[in-house]
């Protein structure tokens, strides 16, 4: 279907892609791992042409043996969406804001297809029908912001298959999203694909999650192809390093590491992974539990007015129902469960940023619930907070050296700004940055760069209790081990307790001592956390048990 050969891409001087080679066969997932930056998406968006006027593409793109480098841009309108269609990563931003999710599929039909425009709806509907949308004739109706992540997926795979192309490009469509959606999404893709017979680029970083839907696997690194392969030789016996650190680098639920292992140990010299033994963490345990709780939750419920029209009567919503727990000093709890179920907005009421609506919060055995003005100001500098995003929580007219000293004038630490620049330096050197960063912008730093820069700046007011909000979710496999590994040793050296909240029930089981699983705002499953995924009672935890990418 598809022959790459010889591409070769540069922006300017930068050689991003390097003597790339590939074919895709017909009836063929082919799965592209690699991390950020190692050109998975520039060679893909290449065989589009939706690649910048600055790239430099040389090289041969054959589809159906002619050459799309030599296509015009009319010409590359007649075959997207129509032969090639594309799933993009991040659904909210490739679909159009201002247009209901209906008319943006049915558009593609009617360019395509020159259908009607009552032909497309029946078509839409069809297909929402076909990607398991519920309520299909209120999906069509609706507007983006109205519908979850999942749906919105779901839309812009509607919109990718609605003219049966012959290649769909899926480009990372299932980050940041549930376990339990994540693996719903696979199977959809799965399914039309028998169905339709067509060929799958499914990109990702990855690799157990490719191994799930793909039949053959190219790694990709610093824009080359390091290793090309079936799954499930890949998997069994990877040849490259590179390979075998994005394996290592996942956290895995059968054992409990030490320290994850990083691309950088695997290219210098090959790690023996350290596991813990259960002496060690009845050890440690014994330690945590023998002192009083640093932070009680009794009986917390926050509820919500939902919006409504005019003619409709308001709902009241349980974001959070009876929620009860201890936390102890040197602790990591993890908090897990769906989009949806409570837990941020739990994080948020321990973090006094919403008013629970009724129950009591203890710290330090003060009771925290009703505190205002000077008294809360002083709570902020004991618990803080891990974005889930550290782009959109960062200035980005202030450099990260000024972002990082701000929180520290507030509070007053230190006696100048002499001595909180050097203590900032300090801190970054300590995340894994330098000097020479200070006064660099974000937008100049890389996304596990820029999530060091957020921990630098939360620990920067020598904080005790710290509450991580999906703070490596959008992080890729690699650069998510380098960051939780970090969070580990700033424990250890500083002495912090962490509320971990995550969808990803790998990285919590690795991160958790305690583990508490929510469902509809409620705990369902609480207690150690190898014991709980080693002996799931609820029938909730076992599904996001089971939903989790094992690999082969």
């Amino acid at each position: 279907m598809l022959n790459i050969k010889n591409l070769n891409i540069k922006f300017g001087d930068e050689h991003v892609i390097e003597n790339l080679n590939f074919e895709l066969q017909p009836n063929e997932i082919l799965g592209i791992v690699g991390e950020s930056g190692s050109g998975k998406s520039v060679s893909t968006l290449a065989i589009l042409g939706l690649l910048s006027k600055k790239a430099k593409v040389e090289g041969e793109i054959l589809f159906e043996s002619k050459d799309l480098n030599l296509y015009s841009e009319k010409q590359f309108q007649n075959i997207r969406g129509n032969d090639i269609s594309m799933i993009f990563q991040e659904p909210m931003s490739s679909l159009n804001p201002s247009m209901i999710c209906g008319k943006q599929v049915a558009e593609i039909l009617i360019r395509h297809k020159k259908l009607s425009s009552k032909q497309a709806k029946t078509e839409v509907l069809s297909l929402f029908d076909k990607v398991k949308l519920p309520r299909p004739e209120a999906i069509f109706k609706s507007y983006p912001h109205q519908i979850s992540g999942g749906q919105k997926q779901r839309v812009m795979i509607a919109m990718a298959i609605a003219c049966k192309p012959k290649i769909l490009i899926a480009d990372e469509p299932t980050t940041a999203l549930d376990v339990t959606v994540q693996k719903e999404i696979l199977e959809l893709l799965k399914s039309i694909q028998l169905e339709t017979n067509m060929s799958i680029i499914f990109i990702s970083h990855d690799l157990s999650l490719v191994s799930e839907i793909a039949n053959r696997v190219a790694v990709m690194f610093r824009g080359k192809i390091v290793e090309q392969n079936d799954v499930v030789s890949i998997f069994k016996h990877p040849q490259h390093n590179y390979t075998k650190a994005l394996l290592a680098s996942k956290p895995t639920t059968q054992q409990r590491l030490k320290r994850l292992p990083t691309v950088r140990d695997f290219l210098e010299d090959l790690p023996n992974a350290e596991f813990e033994t259960s002496a060690e963490r009845q050890n440690r345990h014994d330690k945590i539990y023998a002192n009083q709780p640093l932070l009680e939750v009794k009986n917390i419920h926050k509820e919500f007015i939902s919006n409504a029209g005019w003619f409709q009567s308001k709902e009241i919503v349980k974001a959070v129902n009876d929620v009860s727990f201890k936390i102890y000093e040197g602790e990591t709890l993890g908090l897990v469960g769906e989009s949806g179920c409570g837990k941020s907005t739990l994080g948020n009421v321990i973090l006094r940023l919403d008013d629970a609506t009724s129950g009591e919060i203890f710290y330090k055995n003060q009771n925290i619930t009703n505190l205002k003005g000077d008294q809360l100001r002083e709570l902020r500098k004991d618990i803080q907070l891990i974005f889930q995003d550290p782009f959109s929580s960062l200035n980005p007219r202030i450099s990260v050296g000024k972002a990082i000293m701000e929180p520290m004038k507030v509070h007053k630490l230190y006696e100048n700004d002499k001595l909180r620049k050097e203590k900032t330096i300090a801190l970054l050197e300590r995340v894994g940055l330098s000097e020479a960063h200070f006064n660099r912008y974000p937008h100049e730093f890389s996304g596990g760069q820029r999530q060091r820069i957020g921990i630098a700046r939360t620990i920067a007011v020598q904080p005790k209790l710290i509450v991580c909000d999906e703070s490596v979710s959008a992080l890729d496999i690699s650069v998510q081990a380098q960051v939780l590994n970090l969070l580990n040793e700033l424990k250890t050296d500083f002495g912090f307790t962490y509320i971990f909240i995550s969808h990803d029930l790998a990285v919590v089981k690795y991160m958790a001592d305690q583990l508490l699983v929510m469902h509809q705002g409620e705990i369902v499953e609480h207690g150690e956390a190898d014991n709980i995924y080693a002996n799931p009672q609820k029938t909730y935890t076992q599904n996001l048990i089971a939903a989790i990418p094992k690999g082969i």
